[in-house]
């Protein structure tokens, strides 16, 4: 399901390449935007990454909780190693494929056991180029999403930390068009949404669809479905599940000393500080920054992609 990009071909040049941040430049792969440097660790995974059926795949749009998802996941595959987020980022327990582990030159990573059953692994890639990968090898995949108002705010505000950001700031009307547009890294966020929507929909028994704002609401429900999805249920006497949600709560992970460092790392190719991987994601924070307009414009995009999905953004 790529849609309709002919909005998006009026910004690219013959070479498919688009503008999303002053002169820095997106390029395609299938209808979506990425940033140069990742691009031969995309077509990495794409040509050589083979997961086995227990391995567990935690996929995202860039900005939706990916975070707090791989502390938890990686807290409910492994509940007797919580001590592991204290010593370590959870970017470094679950390495996303396309920026560390088919990354050439990349930051290392916490290597899991080698008799390990489940391996765990994040991804900003699409569906609709993974998709593939991902059935045939029957892995499961979890999914988190999260209202675009909010991705996109959070997502401007990452952005306005890295480093080369303090030569030149990501506008936020800039930020505003290029998101409705499609033209951000890993985007358009609706058709990156819809792929993974729809394949949930389709096979709800290897897809687990959730959005950041359910998991807010209500973490420990969600946290025992997840454990279901990943065939760890735990015993309704079992005070782990509270454990879990108070160790990756925000107010427990920002404050270990690893998460709170000024050490720069990379993530998506950008030299950023590991605490500014962390910021207090309050829903409906979007109304402190965009302006009505912008409320409206989007919410009106969000109402035509979203409206028979079954996807309850529009108007939040």
């Amino acid at each position: 399901m790529l849609g309709d990009y002919a909005e998006q071909m009026e910004n690219q040049d013959s070479s498919g390449e688009g503008k999303w941040w002053g002169n820095k430049q997106l390029q395609q792969i299938n209808g979506f935007w990425f940033m140069p440097l990742a691009i031969p660790g995309v077509q990495r995974v794409l040509a050589e990454f083979n997961p086995r059926p227990n391995d567990v795949i935690l996929a995202s749009f860039p900005k939706t909780g990916t975070t707090w998802l791989k502390a938890l996941l990686y807290s409910i595959i492994n509940p007797s190693s919580l001590d592991s987020l204290v010593k370590h980022n959870p970017h470094d327990l679950v390495p996303f494929l396309e920026l560390r582990v088919f990354n050439e030159g990349s930051e290392p990573y916490v290597m899991p056991p080698p008799d390990a059953k489940t391996k765990i692994f994040g991804t900003h890639i699409p569906y609709q180029l993974l998709g593939k990968t991902f059935e045939s090898s029957g892995c499961r995949v979890v999914y988190v999403s999260r209202n675009p108002k909010d991705t996109l705010n959070s997502l401007w505000h990452f952005v306005n930390k890295w480093k080369v950001a303090e030569e030149e700031a990501w506008g936020l009307e800039e930020a505003v068009e290029k998101f409705c547009q499609g033209i951000i890294p890993y985007g358009s966020y609706y058709e990156h949404v819809l792929g993974y929507k729809m394949a949930s929909l389709k096979n709800p028994n290897k897809v687990f669809f959730v959005t950041y704002e359910e998991l807010k609401n209500d973490p420990k429900t969600h946290v025992k479905k997840l454990a279901e999805f990943l065939g760890s249920p735990f015993a309704e006497e079992d005070n782990k599940v509270e454990e879990i949600v108070k160790s990756c709560s925000f107010e427990v992970l920002s404050n270990h000393e690893v998460n709170k460092s000024e050490h720069s790392r990379t993530v998506a190719t950008m030299t950023i500080d590991s605490k500014a991987l962390f910021r207090e994601a309050t829903v409906g924070d979007h109304k402190k920054y965009l302006s009505d307009e912008s409320i409206k414009r989007i919410d009106t995009l969000t109402n035509e992609k979203f409206h028979n999905s079954g996807i309850a953004y529009a108007f939040n």
